[in-house]
């Protein structure tokens, strides 16, 4: 604990010595994380609403596809690695998406997943969200982004998300 403590105490004197003698950039740069960290959520266009659950501040087709398919791919235990790289590729391609605005969607999908109470219950109502903010026109991409995840055959919670997704977009 004591080598903790005189850790972080280095840690914490120097930057104090760095904005001492660098006031000016200290300043800008604390600047631009409060910045950056305020509209992070703005450039992926989500609104937390007060009153309401996360998934109603969705306004971006991409979000919900993408949370769509973390729920899919988790449907039945953690995913592997090559499964995550294959995903973060397909959004990448499919949705058109730079690097940076794929890994915020990831893990603003991720945080979605987890505020609905696992997978099984987020498929359900990030579909009828994603129905409800672009009348099912994502339908297509939605396909686009979830057929090459699947890998042999499909698994139950798998086969139970796809009937929550024909049930959600009346297919």
């Amino acid at each position: 604990m004591h080598i903790l403590i005189a850790l972080l105490t280095a840690i914490g004197g120097a930057i104090w010595w760095w904005m001492r003698m660098n006031p000016r950039e200290a300043i800008d740069t604390a600047s631009d994380l409060a910045t950056t960290a305020i509209n992070a959520p703005r450039r992926l266009a989500f609104r937390r609403k007060t009153g309401q659950h996360p998934v109603e501040g969705i306004d971006d087709p991409r979000i919900a596809i993408c949370a769509i398919a973390q729920a899919f791919v988790e449907a039945d235990g953690l995913p592997t690695q090559e499964q995550r790289d294959k995903l973060h590729v397909l959004l990448r391609q499919k949705l058109r998406s730079t690097e940076e605005e794929a890994k915020e969607m990831e893990v603003l999908g991720r945080w979605l997943m987890t505020q609905c109470d696992g997978p099984a219950a987020a498929v359900p109502r990030l579909a009828r969200r994603l129905n409800k903010i672009d009348n099912g026109t994502a339908w297509d991409q939605l396909q686009d982004v979830l057929y090459p995840l699947v890998q042999g055959e499909l698994s139950e919670g798998q086969i139970s998300a796809i009937d929550d997704l024909r049930v959600a977009f009346k297919r």
